[in-house]
């Protein structure tokens, strides 16, 4: 059984049929499927059912999938190891948040294929926390406080947030003075999360209540623009309504703890190479971003 045929196999089940493997792979669709066809006559069974209208795994074919994007990694993590000083290369497919990624890890990636013309990058932007094992991802972006779990992680960067409101509810409802006040309001949330803050050396969490949610940080942003309640999030998604004055602060003495920016990794294996080259370019990205964010602004003419 040739490896090459295996990975070929892995991008075909990961891509959902032959013609976008291809595509992705940039070979032609004939090579796919010949080299397809070979690894079934080796393995002695048929790994898809082809039709007019595609392909799809057939029960062997997707039993083999999550082994061959292991076996296929364990043998880039071999060459890379064997090869320390090579050009990085195969796949590496990251999961990154919808509503951070193609802001803020889009021209890291860029970046990244700019500095290494043999990588194979692919790059899901979803705020659904994806299962890196068993969908086949290297590695994932992740924001805020992480739950745990038997990934590892490595922080990029630093990431703060506050509590706001419009103008409008502070109006109508008021603004909390303390934490403890805050189940008197509505908040727009993600769902049933809590909400964190600093008290000198304490934390103090409390679980908001609301009627609006959203798994999406810009549409949370956008409904407490609307009036429909408080918002705890991260800077990025509030500053331009705070200049513009959308949204105003609240709750200034009791802030939410720090939080950060993190790159996952499943356990049990070393991380080689191309993701230690990632995590390496999205620091200098992160570094060099709060540096550019604590110049002074230019004087308006």
């Amino acid at each position: 059984m040739d490896i090459e045929d295996l990975r070929i196999f892995a991008e075909v089940a990961d891509a959902g049929g032959v013609s976008e493997a291809a595509r992705r792979l940039g070979l032609a669709k004939s090579i796919v499927s010949r080299r397809l066809s070979r690894l079934e006559s080796a393995l002695g069974v048929e790994l898809l059912t082809r039709s007019t209208r595609g392909a799809s795994l057939t029960q062997a074919g997707a039993t083999l999938k999550d082994h061959a994007a292991r076996i296929t990694a364990d043998v880039d993590a071999a060459r890379e190891s064997v090869l320390p000083e090579g050009e990085l290369r195969g796949r590496l497919k990251i999961s990154a948040p919808l509503t951070f990624g193609p802001t803020h890890i889009a021209p890291v990636l860029a970046e990244m294929a700019r500095r290494h013309p043999l990588l194979n990058l692919q790059c899901c932007y979803t705020d659904r926390f994806v299962d890196l094992v068993t969908e086949g991802y290297d590695c994932a972006i992740r924001v805020g406080h992480l739950p745990d779990s038997n990934l590892l992680a490595k922080r990029i960067g630093p990431l703060l947030a506050k509590l706001v409101a419009s103008p409008d509810y502070v109006r109508a409802h008021g603004a909390p003075d303390k934490p403890e006040d805050i189940g008197d309001h509505e908040a727009v949330m993600q769902g049933t999360e809590a909400w964190r803050f600093v008290d000198g050396k304490k934390i103090i969490t409390v679980r908001p209540r609301g009627r609006f949610k959203a798994d999406n940080g810009t549409a949370l942003a956008s409904a407490a623009v609307a009036g429909l309640g408080l918002a705890c999030l991260p800077d990025d998604f509030i500053d331009q309504h705070l200049a513009s004055g959308a949204l105003v602060s609240v709750m200034t003495r009791y802030p939410p703890p720090p939080a950060g920016a993190y790159l996952v990794r499943p356990s049990g294996l070393p991380p080689v190479r191309k993701i230690r080259a990632l995590t390496q370019v999205l620091i200098e990205h992160w570094n060099d971003r709060d540096a550019l964010a604590a110049l002074p602004s230019a004087p308006h003419p």
